[in-house]
C-alpha cells in the first residue's frame, strides 16, 4: 500500500510505530548532516527527518535531491519531536525515515503553495490544480462539501427525494440569455442549457413525486461580475399540496439546521418584511440587517425652506451614521465624491453633524436652523456624535443610491461582521416589473409564479399593483434563496402569459407541454431554490463565491486553465450544420 496513515493522523501515542506516508514535499531544509522535509497531503503535514548518522547513505542522498511538490512515499519510525510545533496537530512527532521512493518529480511551481502565496489571481486560476493544494482553497471545498451533505441530510429527513432533470432542454424567451447547444441529429435546431429546472420540477409535482430536491448545475449567459459565474449550483426544491407558509417554514428549518450544524448557532425565527417595506427602509429588496442605519424619509421636514435641491426632489431621504460626527471635511468630501461616481450616480450629498453639546452643524446651515435640523435628527434617530447623510432626487434612483452608500459606510465602520448571521424573509413582491426599453411588463420572478388570489382582478386594470405569492430568503444582504407558489391550472397560466405579452400561439409553442400537463390533475405546488455557491460563501465568512468553486471561470467567462471556450474544427462545424461568418 502507498500509506498506512495520512499526513495529519500521527500523534504522540504513535511514537515508536513504523508507518508509511505518501504526499507532496511542501518544504525541505538541508543542514548538511540533517534534512527536514514537510510532507503534505489533504489531511495535514508531517515533518520527516533524514539524519546522516541514522539514515542509510543512499536514502540520505536521494533526500538531498527532493524539490518542492515532489510526490514521495516514505517509511520510517515515529519519534518524539525535539522542537515541538504547537501550530499543527502533528507537532509533537516527526518521522525518522528509513525508506524513500520518489513517485513523481515536479517542475518548480509558478507560485508558492502556501496559505499566504505570492501568486496573483490570474496565475492561480491558470494553475488551479496547484492552487487547490493550498489550505484556504482546499478547506473552502471541504466546507462546501459539508454544507451540501447537511442539506441532503435535512431534506432527506423531510421526505424529499433527489431527482435528476435534463441538461439539454428547450430554449425559452424569459430571463437571461440561454447557452445553446446545436443538435447534430436535428440540423438547424438547438438545445438550451437550463437556467433552472423550473418546468421539470413542476412536472414532477404533476407526476406525484410530492417532495423533490436536486443540487444541480444551472447556466446563464449574462455579463459577469466578481460574484457571478456562467455556471452555478442551485439547491432546487419543490413541494406539492403546500401554501406559502408551508414552504417558508420548511426552508427556514433547513437554514436553521445549517447554522446549527455548521456554526452551532441556535437561530431565532426569521423576521419577515414586505418588499415595499424593504425598499422604503433599506432601498433594496435584500437588506442587510446586521446593522441599523434605516432610511428616514425627510420630505416633510426639508421641503418648507428655500432650498431648491430638496424642494424639487420627489424624495428626500437620509440615514444616521453612528459616530460619524468626528469625520473631517476631507473624509466627508471623499464620501461626496464616492456617491457621485457613475456606479452610484448621485449629484451630491447633504450632511448634518450632531455635536456632543446637542447642537447641529450642517452643509446647508444657510437654509435650515437648529429646530429644523433637530427634526432631521428625530426622524433619523441620530444621537450625539452621529452624522445624518441625506440624498434627494427621483424616488427609486435615490433609494438605490442611499442603499449603496449605507453598505459602503457599514463596510468602512466594520459593521458587516462575517461571523454574524442575520437572515430574514422578504415577501409580497410585485408580480410584474415594467421594462421601459421594451415598453411591456415582465415577470419579476418567472411566468409560473402565482398572483395573490385577492389581486387577480387587478391584472386587467393595474397589473403593476398585483402582488406575487413569492418569497426570498436574505442572509447578510444577499439573496440566498427565492421561490413562489406556482400557478397550477391552465386558465390562470394562460392569463399570465397574456399579460406578459405572449400570443396564444407563442405560449403554446414555448410552454405547451406544461399547459397540457396542467389538464391532467396538477396539484397545488410551490418551491424554492437556494444559490449553493453564495450560501456556502456567506456561511464560510466570505461574500465572493469563486474560491468555493473548484474550477471557476474568470470575469470574462473563460476557463484559463483549459483555455475554454475555444474554436472547433471545420469538420465539427459541418456536422452541426453551422457556418461561421467571415
Amino acid at each position: 500500500m502507498y500509506r498506512t496513515h495520512n499526513c495529519g493522523a500521527l500523534r504522540a501515542a504513535d511514537i515508536n510505530q513504523e508507518v508509511t506516508l505518501s504526499g507532496w514535499v511542501a518544504k525541505n531544509r538541508d543542514k548538511g548532516f540533517m534534512i527536514w522535509v514537510d510532507l503534505r497531503d489533504r489531511y495535514g503535514i508531517t515533518q520527516l527527518i533524514f539524519d546522516a548518522d541514522r539514515t542509510e547513505q543512499a536514502v540520505f542522498k536521494m533526500a538531498q535531491s527532493l524539490g518542492r511538490e515532489f510526490v514521495i512515499q516514505v517509511t520510517g519510525k515515529v519519534i518524539e519531536r525535539e522542537a515541538k510545533n504547537n501550530h499543527i496537530p502533528t507537532g509533537d512527532i516527526e518521522l525518522l525515515v528509513t525508506s524513500l521512493t520518489i513517485l513523481n518529480e515536479s517542475k518548480t511551481p509558478p507560485f508558492t503553495i502556501e496559505d499566504e502565496t505570492d501568486g496573483g489571481e490570474d496565475i492561480r486560476m491558470k494553475y488551479r490544480y496547484l492552487d487547490i493544494r493550498r489550505n484556504p482553497v482546499r478547506n473552502n471545498l471541504l466546507f462546501r462539501h459539508k454544507v451540501a451533505q447537511e442539506v441532503r441530510n435535512y431534506l432527506s429527513a423531510q421526505d424529499f427525494c433527489e431527482v435528476e432533470t435534463p441538461y439539454l432542454i428547450k430554449s425559452t424567451p424569459e430571463g437571461a440569455r440561454d447557452f445553446v447547444v446545436p443538435s447534430r441529429m436535428n440540423p438547424g435546431q438547438f438545445y438550451a442549457l437550463p437556467q433552472s429546472p423550473q418546468t421539470f420540477k413542476q412536472l414532477l409535482m404533476v407526476g406525484g413525486m410530492d417532495r423533490y430536491f436536486q443540487i444541480v448545475k444551472c447556466f446563464r449567459d449574462e455579463d459577469l461580475r466578481a460574484d457571478r459565474q456562467p455556471e452555478f449550483t442551485q439547491i432546487d426544491c419543490e413541494m406539492a399540496f403546500v401554501n406559502q407558509e408551508d414552504v417558508m417554514n420548511t426552508f427556514e428549518g433547513m437554514t436553521k439546521h445549517l447554522l446549527k450544524s455548521i456554526h452551532n448557532i441556535d437561530a431565532a425565527d426569521f423576521p419577515r418584511m414586505t418588499y415595499d417595506e424593504a425598499m422604503r427602509k433599506y432601498g433594496n429588496d435584500k437588506p442587510d440587517i446586521r446593522f441599523g442605519m434605516e432610511f428616514a424619509e425627510l420630505n416633510t421636514v426639508t421641503q418648507h425652506k428655500e432650498f431648491a435641491v430638496f424642494n424639487s426632489a420627489e424624495l428626500v431621504v437620509g440615514i444616521a451614521v453612528p459616530g460619524a460626527a468626528s469625520y473631517s471635511r476631507k473624509e466627508i468630501d471623499a464620501l461626496i465624491e464616492w456617491v457621485k461616481r457613475p456606479q452610484v450616480g448621485a449629484t451630491g450629498m447633504v450632511y448634518c453633524k450632531v455635536e456632543a453639546d446637542g447642537t447641529y452643524k450642517s452643509s446647508v446651515d444657510k437654509f435650515y436652523d437648529q429646530d429644523d435640523l433637530k427634526a432631521w435628527a428625530t426622524a433619523t434617530g441620530a444621537q450625539s456624535g452621529d452624522m445624518i447623510m441625506v440624498l434627494s432626487g427621483p424616488a427609486n434612483k435615490t433609494r438605490a443610491q442611499l442603499s449603496a452608500l449605507r453598505m459602503e459606510l457599514a463596510t468602512r465602520l466594520g459593521l458587516r461582521k462575517s461571523d454574524v448571521f442575520a437572515p430574514l424573509w422578504v415577501v409580497d413582491f410585485p408580480l410584474f416589473e415594467y421594462d421601459e426599453e421594451s415598453q411591456r411588463f415582465h415577470a419579476m420572478h418567472h411566468p409560473f409564479t402565482s398572483p395573490k388570489p385577492e389581486d387577480i382582478a387587478l391584472l386587467a386594470t393595474d397589473p403593476g399593483k398585483v402582488r406575487a405569492n413569492a418569497y426570498d430568503m436574505v442572509l447578510n444582504g444577499n439573496e440566498i434563496g427565492g421561490g413562489s407558489i406556482r400557478i397550477h391550472d391552465k386558465a390562470t397560466q394562460e392569463l399570465m402569459f397574456k399579460y406578459l405579452g405572449f400570443t396564444p400561439e407563442q405560449a403554446e409553442e414555448q410552454f405547451g407541454f406544461l399547459m397540457n400537463a396542467f389538464q391532467y390533475g396538477a396539484p397545488p405546488h410551490g418551491g424554492l431554490a437556494f444559490g449553493l455557491d453564495r450560501l456556502v460563501a456567506i456561511l464560510g465568512g466570505q461574500e465572493t463565491i469563486r474560491d468555493f468553486i473548484a474550477f471557476p471561470k474568470n470575469n470574462s467567462g473563460r476557463d484559463v486553465m483549459i483555455d475554454a471556450p475555444a474554436a472547433i474544427d471545420a469538420q465539427q462545424l459541418t456536422e452541426l450544420s453551422l457556418v461561421l461568418k467571415a
